[in-house]
């Protein structure tokens, strides 16, 4: 991959019989990506009716046949896991990937994931302090290979978390966070704070605004740190772009002007998608070569 002034990671929906996927994955440890996502649903938008896997076994998949890439969900929340399962599964996949992974998590949303269930959808109130002690307990049963929590949402009872993570202390955080409540959670347990950009943006907005949006949560972010007693450069700022930033997909050089803008603002790490051939996130795969290859 050329050099960029951030790290640049691609996410690849898991839409794809692993006999096709797997390729994808290889490419991406081959074209040298700093790090490779693919989304935890149950569904997903227009894909309810379409193939949709489990983000689990498709990243252990993915850790068997790449070498260097770091994988991770994009991102796991509490709107179906309960803490101490999920770090069950983190700790077999940390194991798969020899230390590799990377838990991306967030608050969840009010779609089918939180319908499919049979649950009433939770207030954003009830969803950012659910999410407090999902990241709460999942940061305590990573850490420690026998403990106990009794809180609001979760009941941890002598759990066993052997033989543990193979990153130490812990698998490494990615907290996405939009307002200052999640903020305080990635500055806290973060070893990265993500963010897609402006929550109320609904359609994908042009680099510069994009950017732009992005430098006004850094600064919400740095406040963060700072009440935390953290350093913020040591707090790295992931933006998934797609959903609601322009990734700049549209040749090798308007790329460049994007991971440019970006880094400028303090972005250390930049996502694109893997180009589809239909909306969300069609790109033309030749361009994308080029960018990347």
């Amino acid at each position: 991959m050329r050099s960029f002034p951030l790290r640049v990671g691609v996410l690849i929906l898991p839409e794809l019989p692993w006999r096709q996927a797997r390729a994808l994955w290889r490419a991406a440890d081959d074209m040298g990506f700093a790090h490779a996502w693919t989304y935890d649903h149950l569904t997903w938008r227009g894909h309810r009716d379409r193939p949709w896997f489990a983000a689990v076994p498709t990243l252990t998949a993915a850790a068997a046949v790449t070498d260097r890439i770091r994988i991770g969900p994009m991102v796991a929340h509490p709107t179906f896991r309960h803490p101490l399962p999920l770090a069950k599964e983190a700790i077999a996949l940390d194991d798969v990937s020899d230390g590799r992974l990377t838990l991306g998590l967030g608050a969840g949303t009010t779609g089918w994931d939180a319908t499919m269930l049979g649950g009433a959808v939770r207030p954003a109130a009830e969803r950012t302090a659910r999410f407090a002690e999902f990241v709460a307990v999942l940061d305590l049963v990573l850490r420690e290979p026998a403990c106990s929590h009794a809180g609001r949402y979760y009941c941890v009872d002598e759990a066993r978390t052997h033989p543990g993570c193979v990153q130490r202390p812990r698998i490494p955080f990615a907290v996405a966070a939009g307002g200052p409540r999640g903020m305080a959670l990635a500055a806290r347990y973060g070893r990265a704070w993500v963010t897609t950009g402006d929550l109320r943006r609904t359609e994908p907005v042009p680099v510069e605004a994009g950017a732009a949006d992005v430098a006004a949560q850094i600064a919400g972010v740095d406040r963060a740190c700072a009440e935390a007693g953290r350093e913020p450069r040591s707090l790295d700022r992931l933006v998934v772009t797609g959903p609601r930033l322009d990734p700049g997909l549209g040749s090798v050089e308007e790329f460049i002007d994007a991971a440019g803008r970006y880094a400028e603002v303090g972005v250390t790490d930049l996502v694109v998608h893997w180009p589809r051939p239909e909306q969300p996130y069609r790109a033309d795969p030749a361009v994308f070569e080029r960018i990347f290859g």
